[in-house]
């Protein structure tokens, strides 16, 4: 282990807590994301059935607090007992985190609990923790020395039917930004935080258009995360990336298996291919072997984001459309979709620089408005036959198959099942 560099991490998230957060700002707004929102966990890895007892979460490497202020609040409105062991190296991150969830009310009594603990997830094997049922551990482990070491303390300390959600940094996406810490390790490595920060702006006011880290417009922190983004991004001591063959690999060396993508249809062909002659020469790929061809044709995916369950755990996700499942929005309004739909019921969303055309059945205008998060498919698809008469049994079925996919697919929609 290289004792410099832990150091030089160290001091980095003292000096500048990542992401910068003002607590104050709970009060007007939730800052929502992926892993670990609570329909997601739901739906991956504990297969559309949230467990009928208080759940034990850990959010591994917390930083200034994102996923624990959101989860926390999240399990809070959903009613839902759990107990939150918040875990960080930075005193400074964590203080952060805890005015954070102070100013949301969520450190008061009740049925969600969130414990703050300062240390290294490297420990937690030897912590005496009891297992947990589901781990967050987002951007954290590709900043490791060994970050086999670091998913495999995870493992040990994760419940035989808990899962994990974790962020790992894209290799495609991230181009230019590995050519510019290059630089910076010249140009701007002496002085305070502060003052290499200051120098590394300059630095970069002076890249001509040409620069691959000026030509990737995926890559924003170092614009708009103000300093703590701008460190993180360009001067850490230590990161690195990885592609969707090494995520596969890095799982299955801790044990694990990849239950789901946050947004499957990224790493999917036919999101970015629609020549049929090109797609045929595809046919016969495995998942893992799509995902990567996808990942180099996209080029676009500067993180890799997914849920990881043990490799003996046969949970998974409800299959789209099951008509048992209950299908419900994540964070968007499903006017806000049909008004988006243009007159071929196609659906353009963005995707980090690129526009992704879905072809969403044609009774989608009937059947979104109906998607309320507490009618299963049966239903819904039943209400849409009442008004189209001549719509068979099996098209209704493929219709509400489409959407769950495509919409699930970019993340917008999630299943659950009902409680026993």
């Amino acid at each position: 282990m290289s004792t410099a560099v832990d150091a030089a991490v160290a001091a980095q998230y003292e000096a500048l807590p990542y992401p910068h957060r003002d607590p104050r700002d709970e009060r007007k707004r939730l800052i929502i994301g992926s892993p670990s929102h609570l329909q997601e966990i739901e739906e991956k890895v504990f297969g559309g059935r949230w467990p009928d007892r208080p759940v034990r979460i850990l959010i591994a490497g917390g930083g200034s607090g994102d996923a624990v202020t959101m989860l926390a609040q999240q399990l809070a409105w959903a009613g839902r007992a759990a107990a939150i062991t918040y875990l960080d190296p930075s005193h400074a991150a964590r203080a952060v985190a805890e005015a954070r969830i102070a100013a949301r009310g969520l450190d008061a009594p009740g049925p969600v609990t969130v414990r703050f603990e300062t240390g290294s997830l490297l420990d937690l094997p030897s912590a005496g923790h009891a297992p947990f049922d589901y781990i967050d551990c987002c951007g954290v482990l590709h900043h490791l020395d060994d970050p086999d070491t670091g998913l495999s303390a995870l493992t040990r300390v994760l419940a035989p039917q808990g899962g994990i959600g974790l962020m790992l940094y894209g290799h495609y996406g991230r181009r230019g930004v590995y050519d510019v810490q290059a630089i910076l390790r010249t140009l701007a490595a002496v002085g305070s935080p502060k003052e290499r920060v200051a120098q590394a702006k300059r630095v970069l006011n002076q890249l001509p258009p040409t620069n691959w880290l000026r030509r990737n417009g995926v890559i924003r922190d170092h614009l708009d995360g103000g300093d703590a983004g701008l460190f993180d991004l360009l001067l850490h001591a230590r990161d690195r990336a990885y592609t969707v063959p090494d995520w596969f690999a890095f799982v299955a060396r801790a044990g694990l298996r990849h239950a789901d993508w946050v947004e499957p249809a990224r790493y999917r062909l036919a999101t970015y291919v629609t020549d049929p002659a090109v797609l045929k020469r595809a046919e016969g790929l495995s998942p893992e072997a799509e995902a990567a061809l996808a990942e180099q044709i996209a080029g676009n995916l500067a993180r890799h984001a997914g849920y990881l369950v043990r490799v003996d755990n046969p949970v998974a996700p409800p299959p789209p459309g099951d008509p048992d499942a209950i299908p419900a929005y994540k964070d968007i309004d499903p006017q806000r979709l049909l008004a988006a739909m243009d007159r071929g019921g196609r659906l353009t969303v963005g995707q980090e620089g690129l526009d992704i055309a879905l072809a969403l059945p044609t009774i989608a205008p009937a059947l979104l408005p109906r998607i309320d998060g507490q009618k299963p498919w049966r239903v819904l698809l039943a209400e849409v036959k009442a008004l189209r008469k001549d719509l068979t049994d099996d098209t209704l079925a493929r219709a509400g198959e489409q959407t769950a996919r495509l919409l699930g697919g970019i993340g917008r929609l999630t299943q659950r099942y009902p409680a026993p």
